[in-house]
């Protein structure tokens, strides 16, 4: 008997299942145990995961981290500055340092423009270096830019030119273009729109009703196209054609914006000139492109920084400072004038004290961290060595680092990788037919791998550029490209070379040695050019051949691998665009001229790593040029590819583990990986505990894990334009078809049928025509297009509509095969054709055009064998860890899954363990199927909506032999003949046998696996007898296992403070020293991200006069006379409001007169105003402002005539502020872009209010104030007490026998609350809560955690009454006997959410978490008081869905 384990491996769940498989006709299968463990993500990793981002779930706290650490930096800086400079007596303790008093604002920017210019006194001297430090400028970082920052413009020569002759961009252009020069420089964004400024004044007194403000507003940094359409009206432009093309098109161009100048233009012409402007303002634009606009206005109007933003807010004293950057250099060079005007008065100012200041303190820049460490070790090369790490062992992996994927050697070992993968199908396979040459004259269909020739003609070009696609590929290798089809869509080459060819490209045009595309050149055309031109001008061509077979230092001293060396590796210089130097190395060592040097300094190569060191692909590579396969290559290299090669002598040696250990935290590149996989462990772990271990380990991966993150990207787009796309296809079924329970069968019929419509709807084979009234009857099948006995396919490329006897009489040909025979030659002609437009149409896919076009000789193999190609880092990684305890892991796939299950019957099981529970709330129904049939269905359900499901299928893995695996994989190897005995049907390889002992073993295996049910249809055998039954009832008996949210904070070991030690306890519960501060780190999110201020706002609201109206209460009604009538009433009764107010003298028993004559009385409910705290935000006025919460009331009315004026359109009335302001004051030119909002209605307070010295700022009553609220609305738990139940006048209750009568009440702490109560040293749960009042701790509620819920049913008795009876009590059984287990499911529910006096709990089963109507109290439970928890009885449930604990744990 062989113990088996099946996992079904999911994003956010696993199924198990624990089998015994019988491995004898002796021997008996059956099931151990079957369970499902959720591992809930969150909502942002589920869906990054699944379309494919990279972003980890810590990046946002990480940027928050970043933004904490450079706030602290600049602290600290500042404290050593104002150290420094007491230390030099330029300031004492008394000195202020900051703006006091009226009309103070901007008085320290004011002082430093001032002191470049004339004397200051030392203090503001010391204020004005303050202010430099607290903003040093932009520095620029070569290897961290973004396309969206824009670029650096270090144009000032050419900024120089245009402002001593007074051109413009488009003048200066032009004069370059008419000397033959062909590249254009940057430009600085204000020249431009200087340019464009000028252009539409001149033009302006020519189309004074066209050219208005308001369209030069729209125009304002629009790309070409956005310029263009808004033109196109206004401008009444037909589109002219024009006459030039290539160089002569861009002159004209130029042209024109010179003219434009002088004289009128054509509108056409002007709305060309204006899109081209634009297009060079956009290139230009964005944040870098302002930083070196701004230093370019430095330059020309000779202001330091101070002086440039005071004569801003000269010009307009509105103008904001915020995000006005300048270089770190404008910054340094403003220090510098400043210092040495202020030095000539003051002898303090010494030039030791100015490099101190500058260069230790202000613009102190540490070089950045090495990340080396974080580069992994090569896969092949590493060695695991074990260290003593405090005096603990650990294991580490030592040897050489992984490779840079840009290096030139790695680029090109990825291509000879790639190379040797390619495989070209069609008619390629030579015949027996030679001309007199001996050369091939016929070819067959068929598939093969390149021949090394081919390889050799694709690498020479892959070589130098970034890739090929497939079409390209074929008419490089083929005559008949046309007929032919490649497995790669595109063929990826050298990165490296083409970013280098790019650039080689540009230089060329740049020195006037003509205009070329490399990309579409040959690669040896290419390099000859290159070649040519460079050695003429004095370059070094070596740079243009790389040797990747070179040995020792020759390799790393070729002048190609230096330059790609120089580029990758260097780091930033303190220049103002950081890599002069770089570019006076390239000009060294290469022989560029500097301005063409600058261009190549500004590659930036992709910045991540292999998975090889240098030293093992220099030496697979040789190997992979010589037409091996990787693995193939890595054994003659002397390396080990993969930890499962290992031969059947190392299989049975091999030392397994007992346990698996958990992978350490932030070991694995994707944190919702390394989670899924740690949850696998934890399962298996437990597994081995409660029931041994297993002797085998079956696995099936969910599909989005066994993809690339471009194709969980591409996956997640295709469902969700298929489910749109299907949900129209449902709507047309129901209503022009009359289909009221739409199948996905249906939907799949429907799909075929449109698929017809360019062949008149007729079908493929018969060319029969299909009515569409006769589409859904028996007359017409969906077919097969390779039978599924030949090619385990049902996907929709292997389906069509036939008749449904040309579908009998196929039977198990393919419909090439089927034409040929039933039709003959001719008529298999005209098929093809058919075939061939309908594809050159797009109607048909590329896949569904092969499959009609194949013959049975040609199907290929391995099918499925495609889809367990475990490539993917997850997939291998799952694999690897299990292989550390048994020996064979066995992968299946999703189809093979769905035939077993549906072979086995096991498809309506979880209907039918649901059917009971829905019928009974009459959510179930029948339908008849097109055969009369009955079908009972469940309303608005799915299997999915059950976890168990996981379980099933887990199930159906344990018992998926490798030998079904194998059948489904060749099954067009099927023929009838025996098979000899040393044929192992479970341990063979079918792709290492030949091809008569494949077929063999194929039909040996049906003969043993398979057998024929009552329509004929072969199926596998049920891996036991009685299997369905067993299977549900083990099903029943699950217990879902859920990953609970109870940690608060981890403790970490901050090593950056070593000069700290910490007393620690290790697992083994020993005390240790260790070196470093121990740090409490929250496990979530402490409070949501919005910071709220705090006002106080008048709150009305009316209620009841009752026996709470005492004095101060009364106070706050709003109608005096009624206030003063109710406060003579209760001085009548001795200030007792509820003599006064209740019983006999409530009001509407004996009311109160306001006036003596009694014309008045205070009615039953008074309006009460009070002060209330209001909690709000400022927030940009955008289209989704709810202007009913802005809450200044004349602002409010401001926007709400906005809204009206544009006629409701939030869109129209809120966007676009800088064009088209909202005006608070329009004379003074003062606008509203931020409002005042109300936000949550409670809010806790992170700090207290001090002024900008940091002293505390108290209230009148000598308080401190708290400010900083943020809302803490997400809850940790909620802690259940019983506690006495008081009467009205406050006294204990008892019951008739003078018991205390006690009632629940609650506390609800947030998860702000706990990380404070731990940090404080307190227990998170406070069971001690008001225990002087009498309460008592029964237990807390956490998310996911348990609770068994007693059963009620309502009866009818013999008198027609109904009654409520307890049907089940969980405190009547024993909880922790697994044989009630399935009594204890049906009750079993978790703590879904909970907030004050209102919890939701969810079945344990369901996966759903909607609130439908008709399901409450069966699927989900809600309750809103304390009371209602009396019965339920909390438990703990382990990974494996055993109940461990009963009770608070």
């Amino acid at each position: 008997m062989k113990r088996i384990l099946g996992l079904d491996l999911g994003t956010n769940s696993i199924g198990w299942a624990l089998v015994e498989e019988a491995e004898n006709k002796e021997e008996n299968s059956s099931i151990v145990k079957l369970g499902v463990r959720v591992n809930p993500l969150t909502v942002d990793e589920q869906q990054n995961f699944e379309k494919g981002k990279s972003i980890t779930t810590n990046a946002d706290r990480t940027l928050k981290r970043s933004m904490r650490r450079n706030l602290q930096r600049y602290k600290l800086r500042r404290e050593n500055l104002i150290e420094v400079l007491k230390e030099n007596n330029i300031i004492t303790d008394d000195s202020i340092l900051y703006e006091n008093g009226n009309r103070s604002t901007f008085e320290t920017l004011r002082l430093r423009a001032k002191s470049v210019i004339e004397e200051i006194s030392l203090s503001e001297f010391a204020r004005v270096l303050l202010m430099i430090n607290k903003k040093r400028g932009y520095k620029s970082s070569r290897k961290a830019k973004s396309t969206d920052e824009g670029q650096l413009i270090d144009g000032m020569e050419v900024a120089k030119l245009l402002y001593d002759n007074n051109w413009t961009p488009g003048e200066f252009a032009y004069q370059l273009l008419q000397q033959g020069k062909k590249y254009i420089p940057d430009f600085y964004r204000s020249d431009l729109h200087d340019e464009f400024d000028r252009i539409w004044n001149f033009q302006k007194q020519f189309y004074s009703d066209i050219l208005t403000d308001e369209l030069k507003e729209k125009l304002y940094g629009k790309n070409e196209k956005q310029t263009w359409a808004i033109c196109q009206q206004p401008f009444n432009i037909v589109g002219i054609k024009r006459e030039t093309k290539g160089e002569e098109l861009k002159k004209e161009n130029y042209l024109w914006r010179v003219n434009a100048l002088t004289q009128k233009l054509d509108l056409e012409q002007l709305a060309i000139v204006i899109s081209k402007i634009n297009v060079n303002i956009n290139g230009s634009s964005g944040y870098l492109g302002n930083i070196s606009d701004r230093s370019k206005e430095l330059f020309f109007n000779k202001q330091t920084v101070g002086q440039y933003l005071v004569s801003k807010l000269n010009e307009d004293p509105h103008y904001s400072l915020k995000n006005k950057v300048f270089y770190r250099q404008d910054y340094l060079d403003e220090f510098e004038t400043i210092w040495e005007k202020q030095a000539q008065y003051h002898k303090e100012l010494t030039n030791e004290l100015k490099k101190e200041i500058r260069d230790i303190v202000i613009f102190y820049q540490r070089p950045l961290k090495s990340q080396k460490g974080l580069i992994s070790v090569c896969e092949l090369e590493g060695k695991l060595v074990e260290i003593i790490v405090d005096g603990k062992k650990k294991k580490k992996i030592i040897g050489p680092k992984v490779c840079p994927k840009s290096s030139p050697l790695f680029q090109e070992f990825k291509i000879w990788q790639i190379l040797n993968n390619i495989q070209v199908s069609g008619k390629i396979i030579p015949n027996e037919n030679t001309d007199l040459f001996g050369t091939e004259t016929s070819y067959i269909k068929g598939k093969r791998f390149l021949n090394q020739e081919e390889k050799e003609i694709l690498f020479e070009e892959l070589n130098v550029k970034e890739n090929l696609t497939k079409n390209e590929a074929l008419k490089l290798l083929f005559k008949n490209a046309s007929e032919l089809d490649l497995n790669y869509r595109t063929i990826e080459g050298n990165r490296t070379s083409a970013a280098l060819f790019k650039v080689y490209q540009t230089i060329i045009d740049m020195s006037g040695h003509g205009e070329y595309d490399f990309v579409k050149m040959p690669a040896k055309k290419s390099i000859e050019i290159i070649e040519s031109v460079f050695s003429g001008l004095g370059y070094n061509t070596d740079i243009l051949h790389f040797d990747a077979e070179l040995q020792g230092v020759d390799f790393e001293k070729q002048s190609a691998y230096q330059l790609w060396h120089l580029l990758y590796s260097a780091e930033d210089d303190n220049s103002k665009i950081g890599n002069e130097k770089l570019v006076d190395k390239i000009t060294e060592l290469f022989g560029f001229e500097k301005e063409y040097a600058k261009i190549l300094a500004s590659i930036v190569f992709q910045p991540d790593y292999g998975s090889l060191s240098t030293k093992a692909i220099r030496k697979i590579l040789p190997h992979l040029k010589d037409g091996l396969d990787y693995s193939v290559a890595c054994e003659y290299a002397g390396c080990r590819h993969s930890k499962k090669s290992l031969t059947k002598e190392e299989l049975e040696n091999k030392v397994l583990k007992d346990h698996l250990e958990l992978l350490p935290r932030n070991s694995l590149r994707n944190p919702v990986v390394e989670k899924i996989l740690n949850q696998m462990i934890n399962v298996v772990n437990s597994v081995i505990d409660a029931y041994g271990k297993p002797d085998e380990i079956r696995i099936e991966l969910a599909r989005e894990l066994k993809k690339s993150a471009q194709e969980r990207a591409e996956m997640v787009e295709t469902i969700n334009k298929s489910t749109a796309e299907h949900e129209r296809y449902r709507e047309i079924l129901q209503k022009e078809f009359g289909i009221q329970n739409v199948s996905r069968n249906d939907i799949i019929r429907y799909k075929l049928y449109l698929e017809l419509e360019s062949n008149g709807f007729k079908t493929l084979y018969s060319n029969t025509y299909i009515p569409q009234e006769k589409l859904f009857s028996k007359e017409f099948d969906i077919e097969h297009i390779i039978p599924q006995a030949k090619l385990f396919d049902d996907s929709f490329s292997n389906k069509t509509l036939e008749a449904r006897s040309v579908n009998i009489e196929k039977g198990n040909m393919t419909a090439y095969d089927y034409i040929r025979e039933k039709y003959g030659e001719k008529y298999l002609e005209e098929y093809r054709n058919k075939i061939e437009k309908l594809y050159a149409d797009k109607v048909l896919s590329k896949t569904k055009y092969t499959k009609l076009l194949t013959e049975e000789a040609n199907i290929q193999s391995g099918f499925i064998e495609r889809d367990l190609r475990d490539t993917q880092y997850i997939a291998k990684k799952a694999r690897e860890i299990l292989e550390e305890i048994v020996k064979f892991v066995v992968p299946t796939t999703g189809i093979v899954t769905d035939r077993l299950r549906e072979d086995w019957g096991l498809v309506d099981v979880m209907k039918e363990l649901n059917w009971d529970k829905y019928h009974k709330l009459g959510l179930t129904e029948y339908y008849e199927d097109r055969d009369g049939r009955k079908i009972g269905r469940i309303k608005d359900w799915s299997k999915r909506n059950d976890h168990r499901h996981h379980a099933m299928d887990a199930l159906t893995i344990a018992f998926t032999k490798h030998s079904y695996i194998q059948y489904l994989n060749n099954l067009n190897a099927r023929i009838q003949k025996g098979v000899d005995d040393y044929i192992d049907l479970d341990m063979v390889e079918f792709k290492d046998l030949d091809k008569k002992d494949r077929s063999a073993a194929v039909y040996a295996i049906e003969r043993k696996e398979l057998k024929r049910d009552d329509h004929g249809k072969l199926r596998f055998k049920s891996p036991m007898q009685d299997f369905r039954s067993e299977a549900k009832k083990h099903l029943e008996n699950i217990l879902i296992s859920i990953k609970a949210k109870n940690k608060v904070v981890t403790k970490n070991i901050n090593k950056a403070k070593n000069s700290v030690t910490t007393e620690i306890k290790t697992a083994n519960g020993e005390n240790k020293i260790v070196k470093g501060q121990v740090a409490l780190t929250p496990r979530g999110q402490l409070h949501n991200e919005t910071v709220y201020g705090k006002i106080k706002q008048y709150a009305t609201k009316e209620e009841k006069v009752g026996g709470n109206f005492d004095c101060d209460k009364i106070m706050t009604v709003a109608v005096k006379r009624y206030r003063l009538a109710l406060l003579k009433r209760l001085q009548e009764f001795n200030n007792d409001p509820k003599k006064a107010f209740t019983g006999k003298n409530s009001l509407d028993k004996n009311p109160v007169f306001v006036d003596e004559m009694h014309a008045e009385q205070v009615p039953l409910k008074v309006k009460l105003v009070s002060f209330e705290d209001q909690f709000t935000i400022r927030k940009p006025i955008a289209p989704d402002l709810k202007i009913e919460k802005v809450i200044d009331a004349g602002i409010r009315n401001i926007l709400e005539e906005r809204l009206k004026e544009y006629g409701g359109d939030a869109k129209k009335a809120f966007s676009n502020l800088d064009e088209n302001p909202i005006y608070l004051n329009k004379e003074k030119g003062i606008t509203i872009k931020r409002v005042k909002i109300k936000g949550v209605s409670n809010a806790t307070a992170l700090h207290d209010k001090h002024d900008h010295l940091g002293n505390l700022i108290l209230d009148e009553d000598g308080n401190t104030q708290p400010t900083d609220f943020v809302s803490t609305s997400n809850n940790h738990h909620v802690a259940i007490y019983r506690k006495p139940s008081l009467d009205k006048n406050g006294q204990v209750k008892t019951d008739e026998d003078g018991n205390v009568i006690y009632e629940l009440e609650e506390n609800v702490v947030s998860f702000f609350e706990a990380t404070s109560r731990v940090n404080m040293g307190l227990p998170i749960i406070d069971k001690e809560y008001k225990k002087e009042e009498g309460w008592q701790f029964l237990f807390t509620m956490k998310q996911n955690e348990y609770f068994v819920f007693p059963r009620y049913e309502t009866i009818v008795d013999e008198n027609g009454n109904e009654q409520q009876i307890k049907t089940f009590d969980p405190k009547d059984i024993d909880l922790m006997n697994p044989d009630n287990y399935a009594l204890i499911s049906k009750n079993l529910y978790r703590v879904q959410k909970f907030s004050v006096k209102d919890y939701y709990f969810r079945h344990h089963l369901e996966t759903k978490v909607e609130d439908v109507g008709e399901l409450r109290d069966v699927t989900w439970v809600r309750i809103r008081n304390a009371q209602n928890l009396s019965d339920i009885v909390k438990v703990r449930v382990n990974h494996i869905g055993q109940i461990v604990y009963v009770g608070e744990y």
